[in-house]
């Protein structure tokens, strides 16, 4: 499946992946923007597969109903209520606390609207649960999924955010004008 993946990312649809997801980590969140279009989530299939690494999502629970929904559980999905207060960010810190090996994406975004300010949840998660920030950008402009080395978030929640921001500057997402 590995071959696969990256035959079709690399030589049918031409992207290139910069670095590679840390090997030595069995926990960590992935933060992966822009968020645009729905082209994003086969992107980041292909990636996490061509690079050999398990990385779970979350997605709002009508994706996950008849007929797609058994096929994105075997991709290592898991439906979330969105329309409810259910303390989302708790019971994803329970979930990394409760397994040896854990790794979760999610878009700071947690929309492909264009957004001003990004949802904070990945940031509680990740400290939370004591794991580090690895962030993948989907640059739709040079066709390229850069990944960054982990990052620890510190006490100082202004700097980790301008951290963030600032690995993401300038990427152009499929639909720019969202970016």
């Amino acid at each position: 499946m590995k071959y696969i993946s990256k035959f079709i990312l690399h030589k049918l649809l031409g992207w290139k992946i910069e670095n590679d997801f840390p090997k030595n980590l069995k926990k960590y969140v992935v933060i992966a923007a822009p968020h645009t279009s729905w082209v994003d989530f086969p992107i980041a299939i292909l990636t996490r597969i061509s690079c050999g690494t398990m990385i779970h999502f979350i997605g709002k629970d009508a994706l996950f109903k008849w007929p797609f929904g058994y096929f994105f559980r075997v991709l290592g999905g898991t439906p979330v209520n969105r329309s409810t207060s259910n303390n989302l960010v708790e019971a994803v810190i329970k979930t990394f606390n409760s397994k040896e090996e854990f790794r979760l994406g999610l878009s700071p975004e947690g929309t492909r609207k264009k957004v001003i300010q990004w949802k904070t949840g990945f940031y509680y998660i990740a400290k939370g649960a004591n794991v580090p920030v690895v962030m993948a950008t989907l640059d739709f402009e040079n066709k390229k999924v850069k990944i960054s080395p982990p990052y620890y978030t510190t006490d100082n929640k202004e700097n980790d955010f301008k951290h963030f921001r600032s690995f993401f500057e300038g990427v152009k997402g499929k639909n720019p004008e969202l970016s």
